[in-house]
């Protein structure tokens, strides 16, 4: 005949699985942040070493990075209590040597810890500084002597892991404790312990805390510098994006017409051709300004291209610049603008006829490109238009682009006046010549 069973222990054996596996999952965690947190240290360990090899002179100067070993020299300050303790001038040696093991145990594992802002503002790691605190006062309390030293220790341990606003109060009650137990063994001497902890713990939290400051510093150097390498990528690829998409469009647009006009008039077809070699010796140079950073698009001679490129490709131009004269960062990002909207007037819009109108005034500028094509300026939201727009929102404008009211493609930026420029009391500019099939007539 079988037992009677308990039905609850198989409720219980279900219930603890759970627990046994979330705490298996933490202690698999804990362990992997340790050997991650080992692993960072090793390969900032190596990346220093290599920058002293390569002769860096920060890396020169620095002893290191910083860990736990920079602590570990001043346990040498209970050398007298364990001095006393060898030569059985202490009392009850086993419990000093267990409290003199403990101590010392703690003190490594608070100091290699106190390096990692993680592990240091951990709870085991504020247990172990709780833990070497009890130790510190039982052993002072009970022993007196050289075994009071350990609450400089302890004040060490202390200031490399308390940081912020309660390091103060912290650091003060310890001093505080630590010259009361001195004082009931030392008398008025006392007063040397309580100032070397309070000393300790201050000059330790400060040293520290600069060294990260320090370290914070560098970093953010290193990161702007890898900003400024990235920005400065983005310009040059902005720009070559935009000279290279005019002047390739130029080319191709004189090509075709430099191959239909060949077999009826060589004449003609030769100008077309050195139009080209014009056009491709300007873009070298454009290029090589782009590299060096020292291009600026200025707003007629970009008008004037654009002008030369709609009539190439047999589109109607008419261009309209009224108001004051324009600033230059206001000209050369408008200028930008007209480039990269003229080019997708010619490659996508299939128009006829293109309006450019520059209107300023004293508040600001605007520029409105439109044209009677299928209104569209490219067959997506191109990287043009895109870095066009960052451009301009970055100095407080805006650029719009979109099918127009009456259809075709429009493209609207707007800036705002520049300061300093001079340009309220300026004279109107004079009304551009709009470039329409060969006419040379101007257009209010």
């Amino acid at each position: 005949m079988r037992g009677w069973e308990n039905p609850y222990d198989g409720e219980r054996d279900m219930a603890r699985k759970p627990r046994l596996t979330c705490r298996m999952h933490d202690l698999r965690a804990a362990r992997d942040a340790h050997r991650e947190r080992k692993e960072a240290w090793r390969l900032q360990k190596a990346e220093w070493r290599e920058r002293q090899r390569a002769g860096d002179v920060e890396a020169l100067a620095q002893s290191g990075p910083p860990n736990g070993f920079a602590l570990l020299p001043w346990l040498l300050m209970g050398l007298g209590a364990f001095s006393h303790l060898l030569q059985g001038k202490t009392p009850n040696p086993w419990i000093g040597g267990l409290g003199l093991f403990a101590f010392n145990s703690l003190y490594v594992a608070v100091a290699f810890r106190a390096f990692d802002k993680q592990a240091r503002e951990s709870r085991t790691t504020l247990a172990a500084l709780l833990a070497m605190g009890a130790l510190t006062l039982g052993l002072a309390a009970g022993y007196g002597g050289n075994w009071l030293m350990y609450f400089p220790l302890l004040g060490l341990a202390v200031g490399a892991v308390i940081r912020g606003r309660h390091l103060g109060p912290v650091g003060l009650g310890l001093s505080v404790l630590a010259g009361a137990v001195a004082g009931l063994h030392e008398g008025w001497d006392g007063i040397n312990i309580a100032y070397g902890t309070f000393l300790s713990t201050m000059v330790t939290a400060a040293i520290l805390s600069l060294s990260e400051a320090v370290r914070d510093l560098r970093a953010a150097r290193e990161e702007l510098a890898r900003r400024a390498v990235a920005e400065e990528r983005l310009r040059f690829s902005r720009d070559l994006h935009d000279l290279l998409g005019h002047t390739l469009s130029l080319i191709v647009v004189k090509s075709e017409a430099a191959r239909r006009l060949a077999p009826r008039d060589m004449e003609v077809a030769l100008t077309q051709i050195e139009d080209i070699e014009t056009v491709g010796r300007q873009a070298l140079t454009e290029i090589r300004e782009a590299v060096t950073g020292y291009r600026d698009a200025a707003l007629a001679a970009e008008l004037d291209r654009a002008r030369e490129l709609l009539d190439a490709a047999g589109v109607e131009a008419v261009v309209r610049q009224s108001g004051p004269p324009l600033g230059p960062r206001t000209e050369a990002l408008l200028g930008w603008v007209v480039r990269e909207a003229a080019t997708n007037v010619v490659r996508h819009a299939r128009a006829g006829r293109c309006e450019i109108e520059v209107a300023g005034t004293p508040a600001g500028t605007r520029l409105v490109i439109t044209d009677d094509g299928r209104g569209e300026g490219s067959t997506a939201p191109g990287s043009g238009l895109t870095g066009l727009a960052e451009r301009l929102t970055a100095a407080g404008g805006s650029l719009e682009s979109g099918p127009g009211p009456r259809g075709g493609f429009r493209v609207t930026a707007v800036l705002p006046a520049e300061t300093g420029t001079g340009s309220t009391g300026a004279e109107p500019a004079e009304p551009a010549q709009p470039a329409g099939a060969g006419s040379g007539e101007r257009r209010g």
